[in-house]
């Protein structure tokens, strides 16, 4: 029974991967490169995920990007639960919806009804992937897609979707280490020219080819993970604003009230208030 270890690195990779968790609150936020797939077969299990509280309850699958910093706060009558672990790159080159990709990538929850059949579909992938061979490997990832296009099949759209072939897969790697880069950086002072150096590209080539994948400038996405770094650092700890908002990587305090106030609606001081954790976080 898999069970969070809190000295594990950060970013350290889980691979495709597919187990029973010990359910229990995390003493420290957890990131690595994979989507996630939750099921809960009773209870329920609330997230602290890019400084939101989600609640995954049974009767439901549960999908995100857990490159956005996610811990669990607390849980209440849930047995052991499955944990499916899929690298970013090969949920790319799915080709999925984008009314599915771009609320994970923009560090939403992807939920729908579970069905009867789950509980036995991810145990099964649990047993093919104990000691997988390259085909045991293929029939997950087949089943795997399959699964969420049936869980795309239950959200509502989020914009005209585009179609993409498996064919552009080396694209969509590029775009894809560019989103890890930012995932894993945000907190330094980063340019385009930066972000684009990582990958190779010219900065103009290396926007419009993310946009195209993520739906969003790169200058938005480096934006998004730090309003949801200062975000968790407001709701679970008693820092100054101006000490939260150097640590999520802003360079004034001005520049970071006028950014999370649009992002979010009220001011970090405001925020803070609607979503202290204060002893609830261990």
């Amino acid at each position: 029974m898999a069970k969070f270890d809190p000295s594990r690195p950060d970013f350290a990779p889980y691979g495709l991967s597919c187990e029973r968790w010990t359910p229990g609150p995390m003493r420290r936020a957890d990131r690595h490169n994979e989507i996630e797939i939750n099921l809960l077969t009773g209870g329920h299990l609330t997230y602290l995920i890019g400084g939101r509280r989600e609640t995954m309850t049974a009767g439901e699958i549960a999908v995100f990007w857990a490159a956005i910093p996610h811990q669990v706060l607390s849980v209440e009558d849930c047995p052991p639960y499955f944990v499916a672990t899929l690298p970013m790159a090969l949920f790319l080159q799915f080709g999925l919806p984008e009314k599915l990709t771009q609320p994970i990538l923009h560090a939403a929850v992807a939920r729908g009804p579970a069905t009867e059949d789950d509980p036995q579909l991810l145990a099964r992938w649990s047993r093919d992937l104990e000691a997988p061979s390259t085909e045991s490997q293929r029939i997950v990832l087949l089943e795997m897609e399959a699964r969420l296009r049936r869980l795309s099949a239950h959200l509502r759209p989020t914009s005209p979707q585009k179609p993409r072939g498996r064919g552009v897969a080396g694209m969509s790697s590029k775009a894809e280490a560019m989103a890890v880069f930012i995932a894993r950086s945000y907190a330094q002072p980063l340019s385009i020219d930066d972000i684009a150096d990582t990958v190779g590209l010219h900065p103009n080539y290396a926007m419009n080819l993310f946009k195209s994948m993520f739906g969003s400038t790169l200058s938005q996405y480096l934006t998004e993970h730090r309003v949801w770094h200062a975000q968790r650092l407001l709701a679970s700890a008693d820092r100054p604003v101006l000490e939260v908002a150097m640590e999520a990587g802003f360079t004034s305090l001005s520049r970071f009230n006028d950014v999370f106030r649009r992002s979010c609606g009220c001011s970090p001081r405001e925020y803070r208030k609607a979503h202290r954790l204060g002893d609830r976080v261990t």
